[in-house]
């Protein structure tokens, strides 16, 4: 599946890309132009028997084809199309998708082929987070101006995270109450990510890394927090850019093991999942789905 409308994806890549897995496979090439496309395709090549679909772009449509193809006999392959490309590089693959692709190849080669567990949240798959207040809001305004996310990738989301802060989103009262169903409980949540992997993001080259234990083979992290003081969220992501994630406090939560959780209150809020807007809930529902689909786990092309 390939978002031709993706940061990285050029006619030229497209090419260089399909030439290289067409060397040992049979390939077949399908476009998507608009949202909710590559989950339906992928879906369909599930059903029709197809052995691997490779997610071709930024998170989003690597989100949707796995959501396609969740419970599936369908193997995931990625490669990175986007600006962040945040799983694909949690996978240890290089951001270009040109020298990504031998890495896939080495993987479908091998016939390398490892279940994953996903998240899901309403009954949406998603790969490696979901964000849930202000870090949504941020999301929802980078979309606004989506004609510019091709051009100006993260300083756009810059600008964006300091305008939402200014103007966009309620730092003076909680949004959401969060519990785990294990005691674990907090009613005043003004920012949180559930987390299926780590990193949360990527700055540049830097992972944001707010809890470097969490992997795909495990339930959630969740990271919340309970103040929008700019002291607390300072801190907080100072920690996790130095690389030893947040240091729970009274300000900050942090949970491990998480299986089951509900974020929910009175007034709707914003989500997004795997970096995609996807409204507002009052109430949201997430499970931990082992062994949701199986990933072509890539390779290390000699002298790399």
């Amino acid at each position: 599946m390939v978002n031709s409308f993706a940061s990285s994806v050029t006619a030229r890549n497209t090419v260089i890309v399909h030439r290289q897995l067409s060397r040992g496979h049979d390939v077949e090439v399908v476009e998507t132009n608009r949202r909710g496309h590559a989950t339906r395709f992928a879906h369909d090549a599930a059903r029709r028997g197809i052995d691997v679909v490779i997610g071709y772009g930024g998170d989003g449509t690597l989100n949707e084809v796995a959501t396609g193809i969740a419970g599936t006999d369908a193997a995931l392959g990625v490669l990175p199309g986007g600006s962040t490309n945040v799983f694909a590089r949690t996978l240890g693959m290089p951001n270009d998708p040109v020298a990504a692709v031998d890495h896939l190849v080495l993987g479908l080669d091998a016939g390398d082929l490892r279940s994953i567990g996903l998240g899901r949240v309403n009954g949406r798959f998603f790969c490696f987070h979901t964000g849930v207040g202000y870090d949504a809001a941020v999301v929802r305004d980078v979309e606004r101006r989506g004609a510019l996310k091709r051009w100006f990738g993260h300083p756009l989301f810059m600008y964006s995270a300091l305008a939402t802060w200014a103007r966009g989103y309620d730092r003076g009262r909680p949004h959401f109450s969060l519990d785990a169903g294990d005691g674990r409980r907090i009613d005043d949540g003004y920012f949180a990510v559930v987390l299926n992997t780590n990193p949360y993001t990527f700055l540049g080259n830097r992972p944001l890394d707010l809890v470097p234990g969490a992997t795909l083979d495990q339930p959630f992290a969740v990271v919340a927090f309970r103040s929008m003081r700019a002291g607390v969220i300072v801190r907080g992501l100072g920690s996790a850019l130095r690389g030893g994630g947040v240091t729970p406090n009274e300000h900050l939560a942090s949970w491990d093991g998480v299986h089951h959780l509900v974020l929910e209150h009175d007034e709707a809020f914003p989500y997004q999942v795997d970096g995609d807007y996807l409204g507002t809930a009052t109430r949201l529902t997430f499970d931990h789905v082992p062994d949701a689909v199986r990933l072509v786990h890539p390779g290390t092309p000699t002298g790399s």
